[in-house]
């Protein structure tokens, strides 16, 4: 299928997202990028926006509904992660049955028309955009991180220094259980005092 690439991307894309968030801790929720400025979503308020706003995508845009509601019962951590995984999932299953055809026929992108990939391009876009503004504030929160599209300054720096790639867990299944657990993520072996910069020295 033409547009096989699209649904393999939201596959690692669904995960890249649930990943992100079990970096942080419950009380983490409330934190914003500047403390009592509401211009800067908390970390609650961006996982109820991908929630929120992919269900929105799929149901008006992409014309899939995963017949739940977007939002976990109960805002923690934990649940926020778990209704992600569950609603993300159903629609990775209902974008696998779709042809070609599907991909291209126009939609309505807000007060434009465009092919669904197009819309699905930008989905992604959206989605990556957002995790980038959480693993800063993790940064800010003085926290690890794990890969998430390759080596950080905890997985050993740069490409460059032939640092590895280590995600938190294996799969999404070996994520949920180990936070369910109480954490069981990969252990970081830092930069080892290497700076994360591509300029040279």
């Amino acid at each position: 299928m033409r547009y096989d690439f699209l649904v393999k991307t939201y596959e690692t894309e669904r995960i890249k997202v649930v990943s992100v968030w079990s970096e942080f801790r419950d009380e983490d929720l409330p934190v914003r990028p500047r403390g009592g400025d509401p211009r800067g979503r908390s970390v609650r308020e961006q996982m109820v926006h991908q929630c929120v706003s992919e269900n929105l995508w799929f149901l008006n845009m992409l014309g899939i509904d995963v017949n739940a509601p977007p939002l976990p019962a109960v805002e923690t951590r934990l649940e926020f992660m778990k209704r992600y995984a569950e609603d993300s999932g159903k629609r990775l299953a209902a974008l696998r049955t779709k042809d070609d055809s599907w991909w291209e026929c126009e939609t309505k992108f807000f007060d434009a028309q465009r092919p669904r990939a197009w819309v699905m391009v930008r989905r992604i876009a959206h989605t990556a955009h957002h995790r980038g503004q959480q693993m800063t504030i993790l940064r800010m929160l003085g926290r690890d991180l794990h890969s998430n599209y390759g080596p950080t300054a905890d997985t050993g720096g740069l490409m460059q220094n032939h640092a590895p790639t280590i995600y938190a867990y294996p799969s999404l299944k070996a994520l949920l259980d180990g936070e369910a657990a109480g954490g069981a993520k990969s252990p970081l072996p830092g930069a080892g005092g290497k700076t994360a910069t591509e300029r040279p020295d």
